[in-house]
Formats: structure tokens, C-alpha cells, sequence
């Protein structure tokens, strides 16, 4: 009984260690290789029966086969010189999840011991998100879109003084000539603003006297452009010529937005002390000499910031310059000095930004909708594929209007609807080249693409049409 006992116990501790063993095994065949993980079984099974042999009491079945039994463990170790040395393969990806025991052999002899050895049940690996594409627009948006507070606040600040400093030097660099407060704004202030670098529009209004100057349209004058206004003088025969400080920007009877924009680039390029400006504020500010718009270029530690500084008239009088730019009154034209081409370098160009985006802020306001969401998701999508750079916040803001008055659901859950119905849009408009302005129909926004890019642009908006996920 004494011996049963024995050998039963015997059996116990061989099957723990084997199961121990194989664990090792188990494992060591993920990391080293199924090479590798042979000659370390051939060499662990040979040296654990060495221990048994030397550690168990003798019996008589043990004496019988003990020289046999040796003999074939020495022979199994010799078998370490002979075996050849596979190259062991990578790791596989998931070496961190736990390996299962595995499963006892049929052929183990039965017992209390293999009875309450229970295999551990397979784990398997979790299975990959499938996120819809609401979904993966929604996360694209907080990874790409958002813009911190924080930098928000700080980015207005830096404009803000900038913009002081700037009215300042005005005032003492040309005391006869009349400008008004200088007034930051853009998508930074209009809740569309997308990613950095920031972006603000510096409206410099030139204030003209009352009853001395009319507007008329471009498309009236030999630029024959819709786009544009001519500002021209009158009252010569009471008010002659000089009697107006503007009068020394005349070409032709009109007010030159060229010649002042020549003036001013001069200025900020070669007067404005912006070393000693930019260290007072805490940044570097830097003109653009390659851009022929006037812009600063302003670098923070924690941000990057481009400034606009835009010449500006509204209406005849050039007065409530900051009511156009609120869009509190729809019908005061804002006008500012642009680089123009060919005859109409000395017109000025009608500004419908401040019109569209309180537009735009109305119709969210009405509804709680989400129009303005759409607008910074599209920008940021062109501002990130090579074909559909030429996209600009002009041409997404027509088309999110016309969506806009069109559809009435514009919740958060029809955002990836209204996104590709823009696509759409988009499409047709540029199957046509057309793409009306939509507070002046007469305007073209595509007058200016060449025909390579158009086709370039529908390619890629068509085959993001078909799979919307490579857009983003």
C-alpha cells in the first residue's frame, strides 16, 4: 500500500513539472522559433529525467531500466551537437497576450491529479474597432480641427496689440492722412478658424470726407469686373482737387488702391521698428517680402500667428466701417485694397467674408446647427490633399451655403450626410467650372483655375466620393 502511495505521489510531482515544462516550451516557441524551441525540449526532458533518476528512491522496476534509461538520456543530450541551429523568426505581434497551457495528451494516464488539472480556455484577441464613417469624421475632427482655447485667447491678444502698435505708428508716420481704429477679425474670431498657423484679418479704414466720393461698380468700368468697385471723386468744381488729403492716391479720377498699397507695403517693410515691437509683446514679427499682400508673419513660443493688414473702405462715405464688418448692415459694400491684375489694379475689391460669415452664424444660431463645423471640416480636408489645395475658405463657404438654406437637418448625427452631399456639390460645380458666388451670383470663384486644375480637383473630390475614409 505503502509503495502504491508512493508511486502515485511520484506520478503527481511528474505531472506538475510537466506541466510547467510545456509552459515553458509553450512560450519559448513564441519568442526563439520552432527550431530554437526543439533543441531547448530536447535538452530540458533530457536533464529533468537525469534529476528524477538521481533524486527518487530505488525500486526494482526503476533498477531494472536504470542503465537503459541513462543511457538514452545521454544519448538524447548528444543530440545538441548534431542538431543544427534554426534561425529563430520574429516575435509575433501580440507577444503580450498570455499564451493558454496547453491541453494534456490523451495517452497521460488518469488520475486525482490530471482530474483537477483543468485546461485554462484559448483567449482570444480582441477583435478591431469598425468605426462607421460619422464615426472616424467626428475623431478626425477632434485630432485635426479643434483648436485649443488657450491658443485662441492668446492668438487674439498678440492681434490685438499688434494691432495698437500698428495704429500708433500710422498715426505718427502720416498725421494729414485719416485712418480709423484698426479692428481685427477673421476666422479666428468667427468661430472658423482651422488648425494653425492662425490666421487674422487687420482692417486698416481709410476715412473719407462725406459727399466727396461715390462708388461704382466694377462691371460699369473697363475692367469690366464684377468682383470689384471703383471709388471715384466728385465735386471737383467745388472741392477742387487737394482739397482732400486722399487726393494724392488719384489716378485718373479714381482712388488707387495700388498706390496705397504701395505706400503702406513700403512702410511696414522699411519704417516699423518690429524687432522692438515684437520684443515688447513676447514674439518675433517678420513682413513677408515674397507675399504681395501685406502680411506679418508672427512667431510665439506657443504658437504661429499670420496677420492681414487690409485697406478698407465702406460705402461712399468710408464711415461704419465697423458695421460691414459685423455684417450689421448688408448693404454698406466693404471694400478693400487688393493686388489686382490688369485694368483692374486700381479698383477695389468687394469683401463679402464679414456678409457670409454671419450668415453662416445665423443659421446655426436658428437651429443649433452644425454649418460652421462642416465649413472647417472641408477646409481642413483640402488644406491636406495636394489636388484640392486650390480650395480655398471662399469656394467651401458657397457651397456650405447653398446646403445650408437648402437642407434642414443639421444636427451632429447628419454631419457625415451633409459632408457628402458637399462633395457633390462640389463635383457639379466643377463639372461646369462654375461656382457662383452666393451673395453675387455675377462672381465666378472659378474664373481664375486653369482647366488641369479643375480636372485634377473633380478626379480627386470623385474618387473621395467613392470612399470618403481616404479624404481624412
Amino acid at each position: 500500500m505503502a509503495e502504491f502511495s508512493q508511486k502515485r505521489g511520484k506520478r503527481h510531482d511528474d505531472d506538475v513539472l510537466g506541466s510547467a515544462v510545456d509552459f515553458l516550451l509553450a512560450n519559448a516557441r513564441l519568442v526563439l522559433g520552432v527550431g530554437a524551441a526543439a533543441v531547448l525540449g530536447i535538452a530540458t526532458l533530457a536533464v529533468k529525467r537525469l534529476i528524477d533518476r538521481a533524486t527518487s528512491p530505488r525500486d526494482e522496476d526503476d533498477t531494472k531500466g536504470d542503465t537503459m534509461c541513462l543511457e538514452d538520456s545521454w544519448k538524447e543530450l548528444s543530440l545538441l551537437k548534431s542538431t543544427p541551429c534554426l534561425q529563430s523568426r520574429s516575435p509575433p505581434v501580440a507577444l503580450s497576450q498570455p499564451v493558454p497551457l496547453p491541453v494534456p495528451s490523451l495517452s497521460a494516464p488518469e488520475g486525482p491529479a490530471s482530474a483537477d488539472t483543468q485546461p485554462s480556455p484559448p483567449l482570444n484577441s480582441p477583435a478591431p474597432l469598425c468605426l462607421t464613417f460619422q464615426e472616424k469624421l467626428l475623431l478626425f475632427e477632434h485630432n485635426h480641427v479643434t483648436v485649443p482655447v488657450a491658443h485662441m485667447a492668446l492668438a487674439k491678444q498678440l492681434a490685438g496689440d499688434i494691432a495698437l502698435e500698428l495704429q500708433a505708428y500710422l498715426q505718427n508716420k502720416f498725421p494729414e492722412l485719416p485712418f480709423g481704429a484698426l479692428v481685427p477679425g477673421g476666422p479666428l474670431y468667427d468661430d472658423l478658424q482651422v488648425g494653425a498657423p492662425y490666421h487674422v484679418r487687420l482692417l486698416t479704414p481709410l476715412m473719407l470726407e462725406p459727399g466727396l466720393w461715390s462708388l461704382l461698380p466694377g462691371a460699369d468700368t473697363v475692367a469690366r469686373d464684377p468682383r470689384c468697385w471703383a471709388v471715384h471723386r466728385t465735386q471737383l468744381e467745388f472741392r477742387p482737387r487737394g482739397s482732400s488729403p486722399w487726393d494724392r492716391f488719384l489716378v485718373g479720377g479714381y482712388l488707387s488702391s495700388r498706390v496705397l498699397l504701395g505706400l503702406l507695403r513700403k512702410a511696414l517693410a522699411g519704417s516699423v521698428n518690429w524687432p522692438a515691437i515684437g520684443g515688447l509683446l513676447g514674439c518675433l514679427i517678420q513682413p513677408s517680402v515674397t507675399s504681395e499682400e501685406l502680411l506679418l508673419e508672427v512667431q510665439h513660443e506657443c504658437l504661429e500667428l499670420t496677420v492681414t493688414v487690409l485697406l478698407a473702405v465702406s460705402g461712399a462715405d468710408g464711415g461704419a466701417v465697423t458695421d460691414a464688418i459685423s455684417g450689421a448692415n448688408a448693404e454698406r459694400h466693404l471694400l478693400l485694397a487688393w493686388p489686382l491684375e490688369g485694368l483692374a489694379g486700381n479698383l477695389w475689391l468687394q469683401d463679402l467674408y464679414p456678409a457670409e460669415a454671419a450668415r453662416l452664424r445665423s443659421l446655426d444660431n436658428r437651429d443649433v446647427g452644425t454649418r460652421r463645423r462642416l465649413l472647417r471640416l472641408l477646409c481642413r480636408v483640402c488644406q491636406g490633399h495636394p489636388a484640392l489645395r486650390r480650395l480655398g475658405q471662399g469656394h467651401l463657404t458657397q457651397v456650405v451655403l447653398r446646403l445650408g438654406e437648402q437642407e434642414e437637418d443639421w444636427t451632429e448625427d447628419a454631419l457625415g450626410e451633409r459632408f457628402l452631399q458637399a462633395l457633390e456639390l462640389l463635383i457639379g460645380s466643377l463639372e461646369h467650372a462654375c461656382l457662383p458666388c452666393h451673395l453675387n451670383p455675377a462672381v465666378n470663384l472659378f474664373t481664375g483655375l486653369r482647366a488641369e486644375e479643375i480636372d485634377d480637383m473633380g478626379y480627386a473630390l470623385y474618387l473621395g466620393l467613392q470612399s470618403p475614409e481616404g479624404l481624412l
